[in-house]
C-alpha cells in the first residue's frame, strides 16, 4: 500500500503507474479529495484542542470566571468528539481507495501491456538437439505409469495433479534438493508455515481483495483461505512487528503446496501439469533495509537461477513490463524454462522487490542505527516451482526409448539414474 502522502505529492507518477498496471479500480482524485477533508478535519481538531488548553489555563487561574470558562470548555469538547467522528468517516472512507492503488513500478521496467512488451536480460544453456520428434510430458508421464490425469479427474476434477512412484518420488526428491541448496549454502532459513491463513495475512501480501477472486476459501464459519503461494504466510511473519536494523536482513525459505481458482485462465493448458489448481513450489523470502533491496532482489533472482544451471536446463531471465506485473511489485524479473515436449517456455520463478508496500499493510518496520523507524523492503521468489519444473525435467532428459535420465544433482535425492 502506497503513503496516502506519497500519492498526494506524486499524483501524477502514481496516476500513471495505474494506467501503466491496468488498475481499473483506483481512483487518485477520490484519495485526494478525502486526503484534503481529513486535514483540513486534522487542522480543527488541532485548532479545538489548543483552544482547549487555553480554556483549562484560564479555568486554573484565581479569579477566573469558572462558570462561564466551564461552559466553553464543555461546548470545545464537544465539537472534537464531533470532529474526530467526522475524520473517522472521512478515513473509513479513504481507506478502501488505497487498497487498490498499485505499487509503483520501477524506473527501469519496461512500459507495455502484455508479455510482448517483457524484455529478455539473458538466455543461459544450450538447447538440446534430439534425434527424434520430443513428446510432450503427458505422455512421456503416462507411458511411464508416473502421471494419471484421468484419476486426478476423478477425484477432484480438471487441472488436479497426481503423481505415481518414481513421478511422486521426483517431485519430493526437487523440493528436498531446493530446500538443501537454500538452507546450506545461501543461508536461508526454513520455515514450515500453516496451509491456512487468515484475512489479514491476505491483505498484507496484497492477494486481497485485489485478487480474491483467484483464491479458494473456506465457508463463514472459518474465514480462512488456502495460500496461493508460501509468500503469504512467510512475509506475514513479521506482520505489526519492530525490527531492529542489525537484524536485516532476514532470508526464509518455505516448500509449502499453493492453490489457486485461475479464474482468469479458464480453458489454457487443460493438459497437463503446467497449468493446475493445487501445485508444490519452494519460496524466497526476504526483509531488508531499503537502502539494499536491490542488490538483494539480485542475490534471490541468482539464488533460483543457480538451481535451473545445476539442473542442466536451458532458461532465460525476462524483465516483465508494467502491464504483465503484479500489483504489488516494483519490479519482477521472471525465470523461464524451456521445455521441447510443448515447444515453450515455462516460467517457474517470479522474482520480485515490492520495496515498502506490503510493509506498509503489514505494518512491518524497523529502527535504523539512528533510531529512526522506517518501513522494511520485502521480497519473494520462487526457488523453485513444480510441477513445471518436473515438466522441463521429463521434456528435456527424455530418450528416445521412453525413459528419462535423472539430471545429476537428483540422483542422491531419487535413489536412481533414470526413470523406466
Amino acid at each position: 500500500m502506497l503513503d496516502v502522502k506519497f500519492i498526494a505529492e506524486n499524483a501524477d507518477r502514481v496516476r500513471k503507474a495505474i494506467k501503466d498496471k491496468h488498475e481499473k479500480k483506483a481512483d487518485v482524485d477520490v484519495i485526494l479529495q478525502k486526503y484534503q477533508a481529513r486535514k483540513e478535519l486534522q487542522l480543527k481538531i488541532d485548532n479545538a484542542n489548543h483552544e482547549s488548553k487555553k480554556v483549562s489555563e484560564e479555568f486554573r487561574k484565581p479569579g477566573a470566571n469558572k462558570e462561564e470558562l466551564g461552559k466553553k470548555g464543555q461546548a470545545l469538547k464537544e465539537e472534537i468528539r464531533g470532529l474526530e467522528a467526522k475524520m473517522r468517516e472521512v478515513e473509513a472512507e479513504l481507506e478502501p481507495h488505497l487498497h487498490y492503488v498499485p505499487n509503483v513500478p520501477h524506473e527501469s521496467v519496461p512500459i507495455g501491456d502484455d508479455s510482448a512488451a517483457n524484455k529478455i536480460e539473458k538466455t543461459v544453456g544450450e538447447r538440446k538437439k534430439y534425434p527424434f520428434k520430443p513428446q510432450p510430458h503427458w505422455d512421456i508421464g503416462t507411458k511411464l505409469g508416473i502421471l494419471d490425469e484421468e484419476r486426478a479427474a476423478k477425484l477432484s476434477g480438471s487441472n488436479f495433479l497426481l503423481l505415481k512412484g518414481a513421478g511422486a518420488r521426483l517431485e519430493r526428491a526437487l523440493i528436498n534438493w531446493f530446500l538443501d541448496v537454500h538452507t546450506r549454502e545461501h543461508g536461508y532459513t526454513e520455515i514450515w508455515p500453516p496451509f491456512l491463513v487468515t484475512r489479514e495475512s491476505m491483505f498484507g501480501t496484497g492477494q486481497v481483495p485485489k485478487l480474491e477472486d483467484d483464491m479458494y476459501r473456506l465457508d463463514e464459519r472459518d474465514k480462512l483461505f488456502l495460500i496461493p503461494t508460501a509468500e503469504v504466510p512467510v512475509t506475514n511473519l513479521h506482520r505489526k512487528e519492530m525490527l531492529k536494523h542489525t537484524d536485516l536482513p532476514i532470508c526464509y525459505c518455505a516448500y509449502t503446496a499453493c492453490f489457486r481458482r485461475e479464474a482468469g485462465a479458464y480453458g489454457k493448458d487443460t493438459r497437463g501439469m503446467v497449468r493446475i489448481h493445487q501445485f508444490d513450489k519452494v519460496e524466497l523470502v526476504k526483509f531488508t533495509h531499503p537502502e539494499t533491496s536491490w542488490e538483494e532482489h539480485e542475490k534471490l533472482t541468482r539464488n533460483a537461477e543457480t538451481l535451473l544451471e545445476r539442473l542442466g536446463l536451458e532458461y532465460r531471465r525476462v524483465l516483465l513490463c508494467t502491464g504483465d506485473m503484479s500489483f504489488a511489485s516494483a519490479k519482477t524479473w521472471d525465470l523461464e524454462a524451456w521445455a521441447p515436449g510443448v515447444d515453450r517456455w515455462l516460467e517457474v520463478s517470479s522474482c520480485s522487490n515490492f520495496t515498502d508496500f506490503q510493509a506498509r499493510r503489514l505494518d512491518c518496520r524497523f529502527r535504523d542505527k539512528d533510531g529512526k523507524v522506517k518501513f522494511v523492503h520485502t521480497l519473494n521468489g520462487s526457488g523453485l516451482a513444480l510441477p513445471r519444473i518436473v515438466i522441463c525435467i521429463l521434456e528435456n532428459y527424455q530418450r528416445e526409448d521412453g525413459s528419462v535420465e535423472i539430471p545429476e544433482v537428483l540422483r542422491p535425492f531419487m535413489g536412481a539414474a533414470e526413470i523406466r
